[in-house]
């Protein structure tokens, strides 16, 4: 599949793995910047055959069985470790959870091949679990293996998207020549009614009795709006999305309180362009809510990759361009 991006500099020396994959968000924002992926991987076979659907190659399986040293060598490792340890939806057992120890796999691969940087994300809640502890373990275990390591929590809204979904994005760098730049330029949020389909089958409208429902309880000051219906029963509608999530995103939000999110407009709020490949509708739903919104690795990457480009060489991220 070719790529739906376009920057000023061409990066396709710097080989990069693509860890625990799902359906590629990161995968899209390495080769905004023309970089070669020489190594992808996820347990999940349906997340597997949208992968191959749309880059041509099918990911290994799991990592757990993976020995670090028949990983190939490369200069930027990226990967959305779990989250479900550390969410807000979860248990927040962290690394009580087993997959919660999946970083230390993720670690080891650090160790054996020391890429010159990483990037890795996981939800906002990772920044907080254990009273910060957490965070502050999985800092330590990076920097001592030699990598200057930082990270924020970004928010979609502000990368353009309209959904707000806040990660945490961690970096590090091993031998950068200049340190890493935090600061992104403002970026306007693209309007819903541009994510929205105009033509949507009846199967995702919402009953007559759930409409009814619904609007007898809210009345939603703009439009288009997406409803969300939080567990206490509260609605609420705003011009953008709420946090999409796997397995639950297709019952509690709805556009204008009638209908459910389709497929693409799911991937479209992740921002996955129009040519990517929709495999399986009903597993989409779930892939879209546990991928990485595109444009916010795209942004950090693009800050990682200047950082390790020569001084006379800073480069700009990619602007999307249209599907």
């Amino acid at each position: 599949m070719g790529s739906n991006y376009r920057g000023k500099a061409s990066y396709s020396r710097l080989r990069f793995i693509d860890l625990f994959c799902g359906i590629g968000g990161f995968r899209l924002a390495a080769d905004s910047f023309g970089m070669e992926c020489v190594f992808s991987s996820d347990i999940d076979p349906h997340c597997q055959d949208a992968y191959q659907a749309n880059f041509g190659e099918r990911p290994a399986g799991d990592i757990t069985k993976i020995d670090p040293r028949s990983v190939p060598d490369h200069d930027v490792l990226l990967g959305g470790f779990p989250c479900q340890p550390f969410s807000i939806i979860g248990e927040r057992r962290g690394f009580r959870d087993a997959r919660g120890t999946l970083f230390f796999n993720v670690a080891a691969i650090i160790k054996e091949k020391r890429p010159r940087a990483f990037v890795l994300e996981n939800v906002k809640q990772l920044a907080g679990h254990d009273r910060g502890r957490t965070i502050k373990r999985i800092v330590r275990e990076l920097e001592a293996l030699g990598y200057r390591t930082e990270w924020r929590i970004l928010n979609a809204l502000n990368f353009g998207l309209p959904q707000k979904r806040e990660r945490v994005l961690i970096v590090g760098l091993r031998d950068a020549v200049r340190p890493m730049n935090w600061t992104f330029p403002p970026v306007a949020m693209q309007s819903l009614a541009d994510i929205l389909e105009t033509r949507v089958p009846r199967k995702y409208f919402a009953s007559d009795a759930i409409v009814a429902k619904r609007r007898a309880a809210h009345r939603a000051s703009c439009r288009p709006a997406i409803w969300h219906e939080n567990k206490a029963g509260n609605i609420s509608s705003y011009p953008y999305s709420c946090a999409l999530r796997a397995g639950a995103s297709y019952n509690y939000l709805l556009v204008d309180g009638k209908r459910r999110l389709t497929p693409r407009e799911m991937l479209r709020l992740q921002g996955f362009p129009d040519s990517f490949t929709i495999v399986n509708e009903t597993q989409t739903r779930k892939q879209a809510g546990n991928a990485v919104p595109v444009p916010i690795v795209r942004a950090v990457l693009g800050r990682v990759l200047d950082s390790l480009a020569a001084p006379e060489m800073p480069i700009e991220v990619p602007q999307l361009l249209a599907a």
